[in-house]
């Protein structure tokens, strides 16, 4: 047990704090033009966007999927190790596969993805490994690599999920503005909550606003 004073205490947190920063802003080197194919793919899905990864990827890729949803994009979380005893049926031809995975190298991650490719599906890899085996399978590849320093031991998932994470928040954003999905929109599928609170007093205001315009 190491003991530290709350001024060390302090001082570590802010060390994180800009160290995952750093990572965070570092990304805006690894935009490069591969990001419009894989833009396309998911821009043109048919089906659904179903979202995978194992281990501290899962959880940014359960985010990613509901964010999708929120910007218009059709995204599900899928559960690769289900998908091994079954739950692979529920992909589709029409589909596009995204798969979250550090190194490509995962055997379950493969697997589900070998499956998912077999049905057809169209398959996107987030990953720091184009050319690993889940990589080569592809029908694109989401290169994104976080500082070696940013995560405790080089391995614990901290800052390199909040890197995955922000990638992805690149392209929810990027097809939100090229669906043009607008706030009304998400209003109809996010009517509760505080956000459904606020989107119902912004219709409100507005509507006061034009029954004022009109009586002048």
């Amino acid at each position: 047990m190491v003991e530290w004073s709350k001024q060390q205490i302090v001082e570590k947190a802010r060390q994180v704090i800009s160290r995952e920063a750093k990572a965070v802003a570092a990304l805006t080197e690894q935009m490069t033009e591969n990001l419009a194919e894989v833009v396309g793919l998911m821009l043109d899905c048919k089906g659904h966007i179903l979202v995978a990864g194992a281990g501290t990827s899962r959880a940014v890729a359960q985010r990613f999927a509901h964010l999708l949803a929120c910007c218009g994009s059709p995204g599900l979380f899928i559960n690769a190790a289900d998908c091994l005893h079954g739950g692979a049926g529920a992909i589709g031809a029409e589909d596009v596969v995204f798969v979250i995975s550090k190194g490509g190298r995962s055997r379950e991650i493969n697997t589900f993805a070998e499956i998912a490719r077999a049905r057809g599906a169209k398959l996107i890899a987030l990953t720091e490994s184009p050319g690993s085996p889940l990589g080569e399978m592809c029908d694109a590849v989401y290169k994104i690599k976080a500082p070696e320093n940013v995560d405790p031991h080089g391995m614990i998932a901290t800052g390199s999920s909040l890197v995955n994470a922000a990638a992805c928040d690149v392209l929810c954003v990027l097809l939100l503005e090229l669906r043009g999905y607008t706030k009304e929109q998400f209003g109809k599928t996010h009517p509760e909550g505080a956000v459904g609170e606020k989107l119902a007093g912004q219709n409100l205001s507005r509507l006061g606003r034009a029954k004022t315009g009109e009586q002048e």
